[in-house]
Parts: C-alpha cells; structure tokens; sequence
C-alpha cells in the first residue's frame, strides 16, 4: 500500500494520529449504518413484492372485466363511459426520511366518491360496473406500489454509494494511513538513533 507524502515529523505523527482515529470511527458508523439500511431495505423489498402481487391480480382482474365490458357494448359507448371519472382525488406529495435518504411520500386527500356511476345503467353492463369499481379501489394501492418502488430504487443507489465510501475508507485511506505513520515512526526512531550516536562519538572526542 503506497503511503502518503508527508514530512516524517512528530506534528506530521500527531496529525496522521488523529485522523486515523476519526478515519476508523467513521468507517465504523458507516458500517453500522449499512447494515441498518440493508435491513430496512430488506423490509421494504417484502412489502413492495406483496403489494406488486396483489396490484397485479387485481388489475389482471380488471382489465380482463373491462375487455368483457367493451366486447358486449358498443365501442363508442364504452369508450365515452370509461373516459369519464368515477372518483376525484387530490394527492399530496411529500418526503419521508429512511436512515437519512429522503423518499417520497404520496397522501390520498379529499376523495370525493359518488354513489352512482358516471354513467347510466342501462348503457352498460354489470362487468362495466365491476370494473370500474374495482379500478377506483385499486388506485390507492398503485399509488402505494409506486411510493415504494421509487423508495427501493433510492435506497439501493445510497446503500451503493454507502457500501463505496467504507470500501474506500477500509482498503485504502486506513492502510494508507497506518503505513505513513509507521514510516514516520521507522523515520524518527533513526533519527534519534543518529543523534545518539553523534552524541556519543562528540563525548568520546572530549
């Protein structure tokens, strides 16, 4: 491991000292907070994989009643009645922290539903009904869906970058570190060899 160029002098010692203590006290809190990050990750992985599954076999579910909807009914008619909103919803977007990371949190608010369908009953049919009920359900869980997704991505690019930046301080700053200071040490302890050596050789001469 190449060492660093510094002067071998006891105040360059005492510096190299001092950060080697701060180096390996971050490389530990870095450590510990990858662990917990990995952790958490690890959960959000398991809530995102069980709300994929259900968002999937529901929507499956829809779709497969909306093409039975728009097979048994005339296309401009069903075109013109799912086009036309069931439900009004405003979301509120925001940001939560995870171990740090800033992830984005997305609120329901103000959903305002009507008791009747928006269109007439006698246009359509029950699998119209259904489908767009079941749509208007699932819209909280996609929303939800996408909130973790987006978490899963963010906290495994800084769960990257975290993994990087103790790597970094384990393989090379620590024992580059370690090496210079031994260096100066080596350096000094012949240093004071000499200048015993010349002091013995000036009283022999005396």
């Amino acid at each position: 491991m190449a060492r660093l160029n510094v002067n071998p002098t006891r105040m360059e010692l005492k510096k190299l000292k001092a950060r080697l203590t701060t180096a390996v006290r971050g490389h530990k809190l870095l450590k510990d907070k990858s662990d917990e990050m990995v952790r958490r990750f690890s959960l959000i992985i398991k809530e995102n994989k069980r709300l994929r599954e259900e968002v999937e076999k529901e929507l499956s579910e829809t779709l497969r009643q909306f093409s039975v909807a728009r097979s048994v009914t005339a296309s401009y008619r069903a075109e013109t009645a799912f086009s036309m909103p069931s439900v009004l919803v405003r979301a509120e977007c925001g940001v939560s922290s995870v171990m740090g990371v800033e992830v984005p949190e997305i609120k329901l608010v103000n959903e305002k539903k009507s008791d009747r369908l928006p269109y007439a009953y006698s246009e359509m049919t029950s699998e119209a009904d259904f489908s767009v009920e079941k749509a208007t359900q699932l819209l909280p869980k996609m929303i939800a869906l996408a909130q973790t997704e987006k978490a899963v991505r963010m906290l495994a690019d800084e769960i990257e970058r975290n993994k990087r930046r103790v790597n970094a301080l384990e393989y090379v700053m620590i024992p580059q570190l370690e090496e210079t200071i031994k260096y100066i040490k080596s350096k000094l302890d012949e240093n004071e060899r000499a200048a015993v050596i010349r002091l013995m050789k000036v009283k022999s001469k005396v």
